[in-house]
């Protein structure tokens, strides 16, 4: 059977391996040593199970065969014959995703594709100058990855459409949402939306128009609300462009246009307030509140999951 091979054992990782075990594909997790890529496989399958998928239970055996010890950038690996798709989803740092590209540029066959989970590095940067950058991408998940459907391929420079394609056709096979952004540009598709979503709304707090609170559930409450059932483009066709063009002549001009995070936003870091996991952000966060809204959360997302589902 043909495998996947994620590079990482992080959060990500673990994440990303999960929906394809649940779908009975093997996965191959490389890792720096065999104690980090056991334990992100252990969590894998426990993911896949969670998320009541088929085939997790059927796979463990096999999936545990598959669990690879490494040493600097995972020279240890060689059976490469069966993979079809191999992703990195390390820590974000430059130089070293470079180093494991150029790794897998001279040592994996040129006919499987290779994708990064990076969030912040174009993959045009992380694959310059090298011989195969044709067949590499940006393969970009969303936490948690083991329940977000959505997954981005970003084409880089030198990526071949074809390559992209089937990235595209393995994601799908596995119940993934894939996009393709045909551009390698900051942030690739929904990041840009998110953050000039983000942007606004931090500027209304900044200039004291609405609380977080309130902002939340004008979001929640509207057209936040109702995306899980259509997206932007296809509810402005429900409603009609025409209304959507007489309200942008009064909003457009007014909407932020900032370059760099508000003051707010800036005071709250250097106070070392960066939310849940410091215990408090805009407002201080207590261990029960954060684990209320933790499983609250993690209720909604499995709902909205199931919105989706729906024909």
């Amino acid at each position: 059977m043909k495998y996947v091979a994620v590079i990482g054992t992080g959060i990500m990782g673990s994440g990303i391996a999960a929906g394809f075990i649940a779908k009975s594909i093997p996965v191959v997790i490389l890792g720096r040593s065999k104690e980090k890529a056991d334990a992100c496989l252990d969590k894998a399958i426990t993911l896949a199970e969670k998320i009541g998928l088929s085939g997790a239970n059927s796979l463990k055996e096999s999936a545990a065969i598959r669990a690879a010890q490494t040493t600097e950038i995972f020279e240890d690996w060689t059976n490469w014959s069966d993979c079809e798709w191999i992703i990195e989803t390390i820590a974000e740092n430059l130089e070293l995703k470079k180093a494991i590209f150029k790794h897998l540029d001279e040592t994996i066959p040129v006919h499987i594709p290779i994708g990064s989970n990076s969030s912040g590095f174009p993959i045009s940067k992380i694959a310059l100058g090298l011989k195969t950058a044709n067949r590499m991408m940006g393969a970009h998940y969303f936490m948690p990855a083991e329940v977000v459907p959505l997954v981005e391929i970003v084409m880089g420079e030198k990526t071949e459409l074809a390559f992209a394609e089937k990235a595209c056709q393995l994601y799908k096979a596995i119940d993934k949402k894939p996009v393709l952004v045909k551009k390698d540009i900051p942030g690739f598709l929904a990041n840009r939306i998110q953050h000039a979503l983000m942007r606004e709304a931090l500027s209304l707090v900044q200039e004291g128009i609405a609380s977080p609170e309130d902002i939340d559930d004008a979001v929640r409450y509207s057209f936040g609300f109702r995306y899980a059932a259509v997206g932007p483009m296809t509810q402005k066709e429900i409603s009609g462009w025409d209304g959507m063009a007489n309200a942008a002549k009064e909003i457009y001009p007014s909407l932020s246009n900032i370059t760099t995070l508000p003051p707010k936003v800036v005071q709250l870091m250097s106070e070392g307030k960066t939310g849940m996991k410091a215990g408090e952000g805009f407002r201080k966060w207590s261990p029960e509140e954060i684990q209320q809204v933790s499983d609250s959360y993690s209720k909604r997302l499995k709902a909205a999951f199931d919105v989706l589902n729906i024909e």
